[in-house]
């Protein structure tokens, strides 16, 4: 019998015969529920406009060298990333990726390149999570001096948002007493710990080892940082790209949903309920 055309159809045929989801999410995940969109450097300053008065890019703050230059700049930015992510709440397309999930003998994966930590506070297991790029909830030495990484949870940043400048003390590395900065991977990165990612991934390589019929839905992940792309592409076989933007290379087999994440992961969690 030949495969549904209809892409919804075709959906809803993978998702029944899957064993396992692939969660691949880019940066386009967290802005139905309300995180800024860095896309281009006028994205990046209206969300901080300190940083445009001063014509600082992202990939200059988003730096280890912002923490040897100036930690209250750089804990400016960071911090109130922090208290942003700490607050917001994860959107209604989290609960439906979990519910499509139940239904499979394997459950989901993600693997993330966003460091907000929104799939933990969604409700995703923390071994079933691979952040790619690090958290913003855990924090490393700036020197690294001993591999080190712990939570933050203790860390409260008050940020002059105005000025985009931390208010009192940065977080301290308890072993050395220096800086203290997000165990994220940055832009020029040489002091980036891994540690925390390297045994994600380990579990990760484990879950594939046992899952034969998986389906990728890639969400909001660009061609800037092609981190997420790469890793969905990889896995072959059945990929649902939700996306806005135009594909012009669209990989073969793959579908392409053009809409925000939210809108995206909605339209395949009704395309299943109503093809099963």
């Amino acid at each position: 019998m030949n495969p549904p055309a209809d892409p919804l159809a075709r959906i809803a045929r993978w998702l029944r015969e899957a064993d396992g989801l692939i969660v691949a999410a880019g940066a386009g995940m967290g802005v139905d529920s309300g995180l800024p969109d860095f896309r281009g450097p006028e994205g990046f300053w209206r969300a901080y406009p300190a940083l445009g008065r001063a014509h600082v890019r992202f990939e200059e703050i988003a730096n280890p060298a912002a923490f040897e230059r100036d930690p209250a700049l750089a804990w400016g930015f960071y911090g109130h990333r922090l208290a942003l992510y700490r607050r917001i709440v994860p959107h209604r397309g989290f609960a439906l990726l979990q519910e499509i999930a139940a239904g499979l003998r394997g459950g989901a994966f993600v693997f993330t390149s966003n460091v907000d930590g929104q799939f933990q506070k969604a409700g995703f297991a923390d071994a079933r999570i691979m952040e790619v790029h690090g958290s913003i909830h855990h924090l490393q030495c700036q020197r690294g001096c001993r591999g080190a990484v712990w939570c933050a949870e203790g860390f409260e940043p008050q940020v002059d948002e105005e000025a985009c400048r931390l208010l009192g003390e940065p977080p301290r590395c308890p072993h050395c007493g220096g800086v203290a900065r997000p165990n994220i991977l940055m832009f020029g990165d040489w002091a980036w710990i891994p540690r925390r990612t390297e045994a994600q991934e380990a579990g990760l390589v484990a879950w594939l080892e046992h899952v034969r019929r998986p389906v990728v839905v890639e969400l909001g992940a660009g061609e800037n940082v092609p981190t997420v792309r790469r890793f969905a592409e990889s896995i072959g076989g059945r990929l649902v790209r939700i996306n806005p933007q135009a594909e012009p290379t669209l990989p073969a087999g793959a579908i392409h949903l053009r809409c925000g994440a939210l809108e995206g992961i909605a339209t395949v969690h009704a395309a299943l309920v109503g093809h099963r």
